[in-house]
This record gives C-alpha cells, sequence and structure tokens, in this order.
C-alpha cells in the first residue's frame, strides 16, 4: 500500500500544482503592491505546469487520468472560489492576507512534496532518485526569494521559501552522505525494501518532473 500511497501523491502532485495559480493573483498590484515579479515568474511557471499537466493526462492510464480528472476538478473549483472571494468580498489589506495565507499553504504543500523521495533516500541510503541539480535549484531558489522576502518584510513570501530553502539543504545533506551510492541499495529479492526501490524505479521519472517542475514555480511564491 505504501508504494501505492507514493504514486498516488506523485502524480497527483501535477494537478494539486495548478494551485500555484494563486501566487501570481497574490502578486498583482491590486492585492500586493510592489510584488509584480512575484506575478511575472509564477505566472510563466504556473502556464507551464499546466502544460505538463495536460500532456500528463493525455498520456497517462486511464485509471489515474479519471482520478487526476476528479482531483482537477476539486482544484479548480476551489481556485475559483478563492479568487471570487479576494475579488467581491475582500478589499485592500483583507485581500491581501487571504490571497497571501492560500497561496502560503499551498506553496509549502509543493515544497513538502519531495518528502518521499527523501525518505526513499533514507530508507534506500541511494540517491539515484534524487537529482543533485533539482535538490541544488530548489535551495537556491527558496534562498533568493526568501531574501526577497526579508527585504520586503513580506511574510507570505518569507515563511514558505524559508520552508524550501530548509528542505533544499535537507536534500543536498543527505546527498552529501549518500553520493558514492546512486544505484538502489536494497537487493532483489529482499522483500517490502526491493519491492519499494522496483515501484520507485517505475514511478521516478515521474515523480522527478513533477517535483521538478513544482519546486521551481513553487520557490518562486
Amino acid at each position: 500500500m505504501e508504494h501505492i500511497a507514493r504514486l498516488f501523491f506523485g502524480v497527483s502532485g501535477n494537478v494539486i500544482a495548478l494551485f500555484l495559480f494563486l501566487s501570481p493573483v497574490y502578486g498583482l498590484p491590486f492585492v500586493s503592491p510592489n510584488n509584480i515579479l512575484v506575478t511575472t515568474i509564477n505566472g510563466t511557471g504556473s502556464l507551464i505546469e499546466a502544460i505538463y499537466v495536460v500532456i500528463f493526462l493525455i498520456f497517462a492510464e486511464r485509471r489515474i487520468r479519471l482520478r487526476m480528472l476528479g482531483l482537477l476538478g476539486v482544484v479548480t473549483s476551489i481556485f475559483a472560489a478563492v479568487v471570487l472571494i479576494s475579488l467581491l468580498a475582500l478589499h485592500g489589506n483583507g485581500r491581501k492576507i487571504f490571497c497571501g495565507l492560500a497561496a502560503t499553504v499551498f506553496s509549502i504543500c509543493m515544497y513538502a512534496s519531495p518528502l518521499s523521495i527523501m525518505r526513499l533516500v533514507i530508507k534506500t541510503k541511494s540517491v539515484e532518485f534524487m537529482p543533485f541539480l533539482l535538490s541544488l535549484s530548489v535551495f537556491l531558489c527558496g534562498t533568493s526569494w526568501f531574501i526577497y522576502g526579508l527585504l520586503g518584510r513580506d511574510p507570505f513570501i518569507i515563511i514558505p521559501n524559508g520552508c524550501g530553502s530548509f528542505l533544499g539543504l535537507a536534500q543536498l545533506i543527505l546527498y552529501a552522505i549518500y553520493r558514492n551510492n546512486k544505484g538502489a541499495a536494497a537487493p532483489a529479492g529482499k522483500g517490502e525494501a526491493a519491492a519499494e526501490v522496483e515501484d520507485a524505479k517505475k514511478v521516478a521519472a515521474t515523480v522527478e518532473l513533477a517535483d521538478a517542475t513544482t519546486n521551481k514555480v513553487a520557490s518562486q511564491v
């Protein structure tokens, strides 16, 4: 059941990543003044993520596609509700806080998406499924935007990117510890550990690509 759960959360992360559209909304002048850079970079990243989700749905297995379409419907509904409430019911600082909280929560969720891979690295003592450049980019982007948030005294940028910087650093530490072992450490035929490694091989490409697109966008909130 564990490997099934990991697969589900890995692919569902692709659809949930559409919540990152809340980030460019937060950066709009009538929501959060002086944060136009947040809108431009996250708007571009969200568009790329949307294209990726469409491609994923086209080529995914029918069972996974139907599940993700259902999840996409939920995500779209929540996103539309957040936008409508912020535009029609809130004004000024209230609108900024509401959009900022929503963007922060889902950005942290996106940053947390590699946790299953980090757990796999610890369990197998292998960095096969955690590319160094991806971990480095998460750390550098998270740190850069964390400093940006500090300079602007914006907690809605500081908090998620602080989490991203910390998780990126944790990935780099794991990579340093297990860098000399890039093959699966669990030998075949060793029960649950071997099954988990084998399953990870099957879904690694999906999870890694999802994490790459997700973390690069999330780190720019």
